[in-house]
Order: structure tokens, then sequence, then C-alpha cells
């Protein structure tokens, strides 16, 4: 009796053992292959001419200096100068589509990244910068493209 014990032990501890190294090895897949996509989800792709009508009053906080709007993927601001200027809503520190635009540079609200109006970083967490993109406006409307 003892040795049908030890040997059910033994199976079971083997089983488990199997099961184990099969969970691990289904967990690393999964997960792995998930984290993967939930990052390329984060990156925006690049804008080919993009247009904006400034006569809509989807794009009013464009008629002030400072104003901006995010569409796309892409933050679209007036500068205090009054350009227009945009560059991507990936932040740079950690891809987080988190960038905006305050008052005369750009902004992550995740973790205080900052970028000038070139798209180059003005602290720790913005050094490698962000891709900023061409500006031209005809009539009312904005293009940008990459």
């Amino acid at each position: 009796m003892n040795f049908n014990k030890h040997a059910e032990n033994l199976s079971r501890h083997a089983f488990l053992r199997k099961l184990g190294f099969g969970g691990a090895a289904l967990a690393a897949f999964y997960f792995g292959s998930h984290l993967q996509s939930c990052t390329n989800d984060r990156v925006n792709p690049a804008p080919t001419n993009m247009t904006l009508d400034l006569n809509d009053p989807a794009y009013a906080a464009l008629k002030s200096n400072g104003g901006y709007v995010v569409k796309d993927g892409v933050v679209i601001a007036r500068s205090n100068t009054g350009a227009y200027i945009a560059a991507t809503r990936t932040c740079s520190h950690e891809g987080r589509n988190e960038v905006i635009y305050q008052t005369d540079h750009f902004y992550c609200t995740a973790h205080g990244a900052q970028y000038d109006n070139t798209g180059k970083g003005l602290n720790s967490e913005g050094r490698k910068g962000i891709a900023v993109y061409s500006t031209s406006l005809t009539d009312q409307i904005l293009t940008i493209t990459a």
C-alpha cells in the first residue's frame, strides 16, 4: 500500500513539474507576445499630409498662441510667436501617448518630460527628444507632414 501511495505521489509530482514547466513556457510565450503588441500599439505612425481646416470649430484652440489640439497621435500647437508646430504624441521617455503643449513647449503628463518647439529634450526625462513635423498654412488649411 505504501508503494502505491509513493507511486501516486511521484506521478503527481512528475505531473505538476511538467505542468509547471509547460505552464511557464506557455505564459512566457503569451505574455511575451502580448507585451510586444502593447509596446507597438503605443507608437504612432508619422503623419503624411494631415490637413486641418482652421475654420472648423474643433480647432478653435489654434486661434490663440499657446493653444493646441491632438489629432491622430499628433500634437498640433500655435507657439507664442504665432507659428504652427506639430510633434508626435508619443513620449520618448516611456513611449506613452501623453505629450501635450504647455504654453511654450511640449510636455508629457506621465513623468514630466519636456521638449522645446524643435523636439529637443529640456530635462532628463526628455533627453531623447521627440519627432517634430513640418507645417504649412495655405489660406485656412494647415498641413502637417513628416
